[in-house]
């Protein structure tokens, strides 16, 4: 059994690299990456893919993040780093329990899980754990989505055959990639749009769009050990994305001066979360390796990318369980979830725990619903009270730089 991710390949990657050495490597990379073909690899959108997500009557859409569950056998299953008084009782079923006390006290709009879903080193059937680890959320018949992380592969599906089932499961609105691409990266890349309050004049308008990315698993470059990143033509998927979203809000009806907020779920943190400490962060900060956090030892410019898109305000990860803070650079909220299985590793007495984001719609003079005002998050533990902690504003469009 595998206790942690540096055990997975000795090391959690080298972050020493001179930068130009990194331009140089991401350069290189990006004329010798190995792509996977969307047109052979995708299939047709079922019903349920179509379903529009849409602000409730209330002006809020609330998003519920699962992070890392690493769900295997179900109750054969053992728990990882908890307390002795728990070892004998706690099992995958522990994990299936808080996902419905957190549906039950949030009541989400949506239920995005980050990656690591299924622990495939220990499933026995990639199939089952799958169907186990997201039925709560399709026993809810709440939207959800997934993408992958680095150990969801290592079972009886590749990482391909992972992301076709999780597709082909009911309420879920993830895609394996999107139609209009020929070629990209990895698999579970996609957009979701939320629309406007109906009724309202921004109900045919996206008002908070959701983008997804694979992160992928490991460095397929033999001269750089550690984790995968983010290549280039799923950056040029984004950009081209964002700017048809931004072409779309600004024209008519009801045109708008900037882009609509854009929220960003992926698995694995980029490079840039390793800038920050208790005096620049909300949450903590608690990895025991390296600089605390276990990114690609390459750079790839994904961040940039965001920024000079200039729509995203807020990037959600999981992979580092210790991790659950989140931090702003270049008014962009790079954030962690914090682990939530229970067959993850984790701190014994430290709470598994899961992160809430509510997008809230701003009054209209003549009463109704209007674009999206602020983007709020918090988290809540697994404890008696599922207590809420870290509550904060990510973004507020009166105060986007604050």
């Amino acid at each position: 059994m595998i206790s942690s991710k540096g055990n997975v390949f000795g090391t959690k990657g080298r972050r020493g690299l001179d930068f130009m050495v990194l331009v140089l490597t991401v350069s290189w990379f990006c004329l010798t990456a190995i792509r996977v073909s969307a047109a052979t690899q995708a299939d047709p959108p079922s019903p349920q893919q179509n379903q529009k997500l849409r602000f409730g009557q209330n002006g809020e859409f609330k998003i519920l993040q699962v992070a890392d569950m690493h769900y295997a056998n179900g109750k054969i299953t053992p728990c990882l780093n908890v307390l002795p008084s728990q070892n004998f009782s706690c099992s995958d079923l522990n994990t299936t329990a808080f996902i419905n006390r957190m549906i039950q006290a949030e009541k989400p709009n949506l239920i995005v899980f980050t990656g690591d879903n299924i622990f495939g080193y220990d499933s026995m059937d990639s199939v089952k754990s799958l169907e186990a680890a997201f039925a709560p959320a399709i026993a809810s018949n709440i939207p959800w989505v997934a993408v992958l992380g680095n150990h969801d592969q290592e079972g009886t599906l590749s990482r391909g055959g992972v992301m076709k089932h999780i597709v082909g499961m009911k309420n879920t609105l993830s895609k394996l990639n999107p139609p209009e691409v020929h070629s990209i990266d990895g698999f579970g890349n996609y957009n979701l749009e939320v629309g406007g309050v109906e009724g309202s004049g921004f109900e045919n308008k996206s008002v908070l769009n959701l983008y997804f990315l694979d992160s992928g698993d490991y460095s397929k470059v033999s001269s750089i050990s550690g984790y995968d990143w983010i290549k280039p033509s799923q950056q040029l998927w984004f950009q081209q994305t964002s700017a048809k979203l931004k072409k779309a809000y600004t024209s008519g009806p009801m045109p708008q001066k900037d882009a609509a907020p854009g929220l960003t779920y992926f698995h694995i943190p980029l490079p840039e979360y390793a800038i920050f400490d208790s005096s620049n962060m909300i949450g903590v900060k608690l990895e025991p390796d390296g600089d605390g956090i276990s990114s690609a030892s390459v750079n790839s410019g994904f961040f940039s990318t965001l920024v000079s898109a200039g729509d995203v305000k807020a990037v959600f990860t999981g992979h580092d369980h210790l991790n659950d803070f989140c931090g702003k650079i270049k008014n962009i909220q790079l954030c962690y979830a914090g682990g939530f299985g229970y067959h993850a590793y984790g701190k014994a007495g430290w709470s598994r725990r899961a992160r809430v984001v509510v997008a809230s719609l701003e009054k209209t003079e003549k009463g109704g619903w209007g674009d999206v005002k602020s983007i709020k998050t918090w988290k809540r533990l697994d404890d008696q009270h599922l207590t809420g902690i870290d509550g904060e504003v990510l973004w507020s469009k009166s105060s986007p730089g604050t």
